[in-house]
């Protein structure tokens, strides 16, 4: 019971942080962000925003430098996944903003 009660609670401060702007550098005229950077960024605002660091972040491939381009990634706290929305908000150069959303934890 302790394992499952801490992995959510690991899960319902990750919720906190519903979305954030996040600034990124596309990769030099690639037209997109690699994969790896955005999981760092996510990380890192998740860790910013709610005071922990996700077990991990996982990005399927490249984020499109276009206003409007949508990634979902994955967001892994103890024994539970979460989806993770990846939005792009703007794009000036190679600087590429975006907003992140975290799913809600299913109560199933």
């Amino acid at each position: 019971m302790n394992g499952i009660r801490s992995s959510a609670a690991r899960v319902a401060i990750a919720l906190g942080i519903g979305a954030a702007a996040l600034p990124l550098l596309a990769g030099c005229g690639a037209g997109s962000v690699p994969a790896d950077e955005v999981e760092e960024k996510v990380s890192a605002a998740l860790a910013e925003q709610v005071g922990q660091t996700p077990d991990e972040i996982s990005c399927p491939e490249d984020l499109p430098a276009e206003v409007g381009a949508e990634m979902k990634c994955e967001l892994t706290a103890g024994t539970d996944t979460l989806g993770v929305t990846v939005t792009v908000t703007s794009v000036d150069g190679s600087d590429v903003e975006f907003d992140i959303g975290v799913d809600e934890l299913s109560t199933e």
